[in-house]
């Protein structure tokens, strides 16, 4: 989300306001700390960012 975000030239906080997310709550997605995203959520960021979610997810079996 943190390339989309700096492609789109858009922070945070515009993100959060648009999509109607708290900027915590994007803060713990940003960071991979949320354990599941609702699939209306994840449409709302992709249809801000004008992305596909492979575009802002990342898979892997680190924890962090």
């Amino acid at each position: 989300m943190e390339v989309m975000t700096a492609k789109r030239k858009m922070s945070l906080n515009d993100l959060s306001e648009k999509v109607g997310l708290t900027l915590s709550n994007l803060s713990f997605l940003k960071t991979g700390k949320a354990k599941a995203i609702r699939f209306s959520t994840l449409e709302a960021i992709c249809e801000v960012l004008n992305c596909q979610p492979a575009d802002i997810l990342e898979y892997g079996n680190e924890k962090k």
